[in-house]
């Protein structure tokens, strides 16, 4: 009797997306509005000459990113918590107040830039928008649980498809794209070395170090593989949050890739060489929907809808990020999980850290230069706490069989010198 071939179960498919998790929601918040600002300035400005760092970078993201990821697996602790067990009160407050600054400044460019990106659509005042988004992302994050609100942070992922949409709707100079990307180009000046700073910053960020480590923590509890209070880890669970992480950051990777394309094919060629407003970035999308009558307005949608959806997933993972940062500095109690009563301190964190963002805009910055600027502040702070990182990841009496291997802190101590260069060059261009 013949036999009929199986067909590729849908169980596999399935099974795959739920290892999908922290690695996924910090890929994607990755890209966030001060990601895409920053993309989009790159390829107005220099072209295709910096779209060699999305490939460069993803080695060196994936590496950091699963070391974080996996302090946080075998400890059952995120990363402040580490570091005080481990390091001086200095270093402690040091990296606390670092992550909170960077963060904090960071949730202020993204609420901006959500208002930014809905008057486009809505004729409502700046500051009434900034208001809007801002109590509901704090709603959400407050009186959601994690299981759920995870699920939603999943989702918002998806707004990052408009760009590569329209990097394969339009024609492409394939053969320069293609040298772009894998012959690196530099210019030692000022301009080239901030936003390269920026590029840098914005992709290998604080938040994403102490935000990974804390939700394998989160995922450790609601899945139970903690006992006694100490993880119970394997090298089965390691592959696993391997998998996941590799997926998120090349998700990532790959839409700045495309952002960065986009820009310099629509925004450069077309003589925006400075993206100015929320409406210059929005052009980059309209390739996308030139057929329909109104192109420009439908491209303006899609940014806008795409800068909202991913400013909801990023704002609290910045909030939340540098809540559990200081919640583990004072032994305060820190999960999504637990409702408001349960967890004050982290939840008053998140509200101050959002709120003091949100005052930010009142000041008069402009929103999406604002986006720019704070991804160099992450560029310049992400290199102090790399160095804590390598460190960590690698310390047998931490992490014990789990410790980083010789590839792993090769890849670890090359990021850290080369942010930390890209950092030095720009401010000796500034005072040479």
């Amino acid at each position: 009797m013949e036999t009929v071939p199986a067909k590729p179960s849908k169980n596999k498919v399935l099974k795959f997306f739920t290892l999908l998790g922290p690695g996924l929601v910090t890929g994607a918040a990755d890209d966030d509005p001060s990601g895409i600002a920053t993309y989009s300035q790159t390829g107005a400005q220099f072209g295709y000459g910096q779209l060699w760092t999305a490939l460069y970078m993803l080695p060196f993201m994936m590496a950091v990113q699963e070391s974080c990821a996996r302090i946080g697996l075998v400890t059952g602790k995120g990363i402040a918590a580490v570091v005080k067990q481990h390091y001086s009160r200095t270093v402690l407050y040091s990296v606390v107040a670092l992550v909170v600054i960077a963060n904090t400044i960071n949730i202020g460019a993204d609420i901006g830039a959500m208002a930014a990106a809905a008057q486009l659509l809505v004729p409502a005042p700046f500051i009434v928008l900034t208001l809007v988004f801002t109590i509901t992302i704090l709603l959400l994050e407050i009186f959601t649980l994690y299981k759920a609100y995870s699920k939603i942070l999943k989702w918002l992922a998806i707004t990052l498809l408009a760009y590569p949409l329209t990097v394969f709707m339009i024609h492409q100079p394939w053969a320069t794209i293609l040298r772009a990307t894998v012959v690196p180009h530099f210019e030692f000046s000022f301009g080239f070395l901030f936003i390269i700073t920026g590029v840098l910053g914005t992709t290998i960020s604080p938040y994403m170090f102490f935000w990974q480590a804390s939700q394998e923590v989160e995922e450790q509890k609601e899945k139970h593989l903690v006992n006694k209070g100490k993880p119970m880890v394997s090298w089965l669970h390691i592959k696993r949050m391997r998998i996941d992480n590799n997926f998120g950051m090349i998700f990532s990777e790959f839409a700045t890739w495309c952002i960065i394309v986009v820009g310099a094919n629509v925004l450069h060629s077309g003589g925006v060489l400075d993206v100015k407003t929320a409406a210059d970035a929005a052009k980059a999308l309209e390739p996308l929907v030139h057929t329909f009558p109104n192109a420009g307005f439908l491209s303006k949608v899609i940014f806008s809808v795409g800068i909202i959806g991913l400013g909801l997933l990023a704002v609290p993972v910045l909030s939340g990020s540098a809540a559990y940062a200081v919640s583990e500095a004072f032994n305060w109690r820190a999960s999504l999980n637990y409702k408001l009563k349960r967890a004050r301190g982290f939840y008053a964190v998140i509200t101050v850290a959002t709120l003091v963002g949100l005052l930010i805009n009142f000041i008069g910055i402009d929103p999406v230069k604002a986006l720019v600027y704070a991804a160099v502040l992450n560029g310049v702070a992400a290199v102090p706490l790399l160095f804590l990182i390598v460190n960590i990841a690698g310390n047998q009496e931490i992490m014990g069989e789990y410790k980083s291997g010789l590839f792993s802190k090769t890849l670890l101590w090359f990021t850290f010198f080369a942010m930390g260069s890209a950092a030095i060059a720009m401010f000796y261009t500034i005072f040479k």
